[in-house]
């Protein structure tokens, strides 16, 4: 028979049982009736993927004449005009210098001295020189002779006591005075310069031909010429224009041998390499391409306006004269390409914690790691964890969060 404090409890127990019934059944209801989650999916699909990095440039030639003037003057005349094709030697600008003619000038006349010191040198003295020598060694040879005579006439006399022996000396001495001269002149006429004076003779040659070739050069530098085949690309000054020394004058290139200067952001400097095909373009001819590749990749780190970033040279392959130096260009390198991969779009694709994407198995999604490869804009390759036959999901309609185990309705 049930006790007092049995029946008490009684009520409290059926309300708890009641409300464990209430909330089973809504749990039981709320499971079965919970609408599911419209995602938009991916199938895994094999593709040809291509990666590539993006970045601003700057044309210049490869080989390329920049004419400056050599001096303060003026512009004679201009021979040609900008985007005109010139051959090697043609001239193509001239400045008038007075002061370069009159340095040649000068340098002429300095050479023409040098030349006389030294012809002058080489026979023995001027020719005022060689005269006075030969009239004295003519007079020193008289002189001789009669010496000679005068002594055989004194010891002719002598022997019949004609004449002293004082007379006789004094003879000789005059015979030996006059052969000593003679010797003397012989000396100056074949001695004239001492080693010291040829030496010095020479220098001066020497450094007056230097400086006749030096003025020549300065002056021949006032008719431009080509130095090689070329297009010229800029012309800043005209006929009669005053250029101060060292004024650009003219720039000519071979514009069929062009280069990229193109700037990378520090991040893609590793993706580049020699050798790596490169697709440029120009926003002036927005329906033209050009293809190229990297001859010298980055090898330093420099602060490029506000950027950090590695300096590339890309040598263009299709120039054909239609793309100018100086001018800005857009550059596409190539950095991977992979072909008939597994992928998928790069939405599938969550990095938090790891790879993974979500797998539509059976109306839920399924985490799964995988491992990727090469990824670009759009498109990420799957090296594994993934099939051909799986789907992906990239997305909720209604923007919610994707997380594993959600039911799902698949939107193609």
């Amino acid at each position: 028979m049930p006790t007092t404090e049995t029946r008490r409890l009684n009520p409290i127990l059926l309300w708890g049982i009641f409300l464990a019934v209430i909330v089973l059944v809504f749990i039981t209801v709320r499971v079965f009736t919970r609408e599911t989650v419209e995602v938009r999916v991916a199938p895994v699909s094999r593709e040809n993927l291509v990666a590539s990095v993006s970045t601003n440039g700057k044309v210049e030639p490869i080989e390329e004449f920049q004419a400056h003037a050599p001096g303060p003057g003026v512009v004679a005349k201009v021979y040609v005009q900008v985007g005109q094709k010139v051959k090697a030697g043609e001239l193509l600008l001239t400045l008038k210098d007075a002061d370069a003619a009159a340095r040649v000038a000068t340098a002429n006349a300095a050479l023409s001295s040098a030349e006389a010191a030294m012809h002058n040198m080489q026979q023995g003295g001027s020719q005022a020189e060689r005269l006075s020598l030969a009239s004295d060694m003519d007079r020193a040879k008289l002189q001789q002779t009669q010496a000679s005579r005068n002594l055989t006439a004194l010891e002719e006399l002598e022997k019949t006591g004609a004449a002293s022996a004082g007379e006789v000396a004094a003879a000789r001495e005059r015979l030996q005075s006059a052969t000593s001269s003679i010797e003397n002149l012989r000396l100056r006429e074949t001695h004239s310069y001492s080693p010291a004076d040829q030496a010095r003779v020479r220098a001066q040659l020497n450094n007056a031909k230097a400086e006749v070739t030096a003025a020549q050069s300065a002056y021949a530098s006032n008719n431009v010429r080509a130095p090689f085949a070329g297009t010229v690309y800029s012309v800043p000054v005209s006929a009669y224009d005053f250029v101060p020394a060292g004024e650009d004058l003219l720039d000519l290139a071979d514009l069929n041998k062009i280069q990229v200067r193109a700037y990378f952001d520090e991040p893609e400097i590793g993706k580049l390499a020699v050798g790596q095909a490169v697709k440029i373009e120009w926003a002036a001819k927005p329906l033209q391409v050009w293809h190229g590749h990297i001859s010298i990749a980055p090898t330093t780190v420099i602060t490029y306006g506000t950027r950090n970033v590695g300096e590339c040279l890309i040598t263009v392959d299709d120039a054909r004269g239609d793309l100018l130096p100086n001018t800005n260009v857009t550059v596409t390198v190539t950095t991977s390409q992979r072909f008939n991969v597994l992928s998928v779009p790069r939405e599938a694709l969550h990095t938090d914690g790891g790879n993974f994407v979500f797998r539509v198995v059976n109306g839920k999604l399924v985490r799964t790691p995988v491992v990727v490869g090469v990824v670009n804009l759009t498109r990420v390759e799957i090296v594994s964890g993934l099939t051909e036959k799986d789907t992906v999901a990239l997305s909720t309609t209604n923007n919610s969060e994707l997380t594993n185990g959600l039911a799902v309705k698949a939107i193609e």
